[in-house]
């Protein structure tokens, strides 16, 4: 409806402004179909070329104005029915596919309120209590399976606490053994009267505990399929009373009764099958847990045997810990000692070294004495030799009257008189000529008895020593070789 109005509007406006104006406003339209099939930039370049040509035109002659305006209005009447029947066919096309669209969504909302309805439908409904009455029992049977296996475990436990007890009891105790013994040896010697009698009672006690428990299962058993059985009959009763089925009342009392005969074989049978099968799953389920448990047991076992192991090491180690940890007490005890001892000896071999070393300085002190002392004998006994020497040279040209043999004329002026002074020094001692051996060894003044004389023989020695290491045609040399050779011989002494 509006394509045909908007078509009008157009037809109308082109009557009144005629083509150019239409021309002038087609590409200006929102459709993106029109906008497709608008001319391209080119065409609408020579488009305006045209108009400008046509504007141009319009100065001239009126004749070419009107025939260049036809031409331009047949171009865009032609391009404008083209491009309303591509929109016609267009616009059928997406009508048709809004409707099927349109149909669809009312086809999904009809079903969707089918399944609300089913759904609420569901929901209002009681939801079934058969299998929160068999997750009930399988709860009941597995706590009390777990009671067993715990009560089982703790017995075993038991039994291997008591075993150990009766090993530990048959290690310690052998008078009770003994006793033990006599009593069963007076037990088998007695007449065999009352076994038979224990052995029945025995059995008769086992049967009974055996029924008992057998009693107690089918009575849970019926208790539990009464239950099914009502809450299947109630159920039942539920669909039957919303089903709202109008039974008709013309049946007679016969047919009533064998339908009800019937639908009682029907829950007796179901019922059977029902038992049979709890049992069947009631026997797998024990024999599975059967295996578990000797599985278990044979895994407690086999821990406990490793534990024992692992606790017989543990104390062999434990052992091993002790015995090496009193080894090392006494071993630390020892060096505790040692080096008490070896203490004590440092101590006492440092008081000696300091000891032999305070020794060993005293004695390096008094060798540096005696050396000294040494030292200087060696001096004085070097100018004795010498004094000695002189004398005896100078005694060997003087007269016992102490008178020089030899002319003084080459003489240092006083230099006679001091060789006269000493060899008269010397005649006075009365001793003919001297030898290294005897007292002239020593300094004239100890040898002298007279101090007089003794001062004037040591004057003499000081002058002539004097006059000697200016005149004397002795070198150093000689000095040094006599203080050799009078060195060896002391050394020799």
């Amino acid at each position: 409806m509006s394509m045909t109005m908007e078509s009008q509007r157009l037809s109308s406006y082109r009557r009144r402004f005629g083509p150019q104006a239409t021309a002038v406003h087609q590409p200006l339209r929102s459709s993106p179909l029109l906008w497709l099939m608008s001319p391209s930039p080119s065409t609408r370049v020579s488009m305006t070329k045209k108009k400008s040509s046509s504007l141009s035109i319009r100065a001239g002659p009126r004749f070419f104005q009107d025939k260049a305006d036809f031409s331009l209005a047949d171009a865009l009447n032609t391009e404008f029915k083209e491009t309303r029947t591509n929109e016609k066919v267009e616009m059928m096309e997406l009508n048709d596919r809004f409707a099927s669209y349109i149909e669809k969504v009312r086809f999904l909302e009809q079903q969707n309120k089918v399944l609300v309805a089913e759904l609420n439908q569901i929901r209002d409904k009681e939801p079934t209590k058969l299998s929160d009455i068999y997750q009930e029992e399988l709860r009941e049977l597995r706590r009390l399976v777990d009671q067993l296996s715990n009560a089982k475990t703790r017995l075993e436990i038991e039994r291997e606490n008591l075993l150990d007890d009766v090993n530990g009891l048959r290690a310690g105790e052998q008078p009770a053994r003994l006793e033990l013994h006599v009593l069963l040896a007076g037990a088998v010697t007695s007449p065999p009267l009352l076994s038979p009698t224990w052995q029945d009672v025995d059995n008769a006690a086992l049967v009974r505990l055996d029924l008992e428990r057998k009693v107690e299962s089918l009575q849970e058993e019926i208790n539990f399929l009464r239950k099914v059985h009502e809450e299947e009959l109630r159920e039942l009763q539920e669909q039957l009373a919303q089903q709202q089925v109008h039974i008709e009342m013309d049946m007679s009392k016969p047919d009533l009764t064998a339908a009800l005969r019937e639908i009682r074989i029907q829950y007796e049978s179901m019922a059977s099958n029902n038992m049979h099968e709890t049992e069947e799953w009631y026997k797998s389920k024990f024999a599975d847990l059967t295996d578990a448990a000797a599985r278990n047991i044979e895994a407690l076992r086999l821990a406990k045997q490793e534990a024992n192991e692992y606790r017989r090491q543990l104390q062999a180690l434990t052992c091993d810990l002790e015995s090496l940890r009193g080894m090392n007490e006494s071993l630390e005890r020892q060096l505790r000692e040692m080096e008490d001892r070896y203490a004590i000896e440092t101590a006492s071999y440092q008081d000696t070294v300091i000891r032999l070393e305070e020794d060993i300085r005293s004695l390096k002190e008094e060798m540096a004495r005696h050396l000294q002392e040494y030292q200087d004998l060696l001096n004085v006994k070097l100018a004795l030799d010498i004094e000695i020497a002189t004398y005896r040279k100078r005694m060997e040209g003087c007269t016992p009257g102490g008178h020089c043999l030899s002319p003084c004329a080459n003489s240092a002026p006083g230099h006679c008189w001091i060789e006269c002074l000493g060899s008269h020094a010397l005649s006075l001692r009365e001793e003919p000529e001297p030898n290294p051996g005897s007292k002239l060894s020593q300094p004239l003044e100890e040898s002298c008895p007279d101090p007089r004389l003794a001062a004037w023989a040591h004057l003499a020695h000081v002058l002539l020593e004097a006059n000697d290491f200016q005149s004397s045609p002795c070198n150093p040399t000689d000095l040094k070789s006599i203080h050799a050779s009078r060195s060896v011989q002391a050394a020799r002494r």
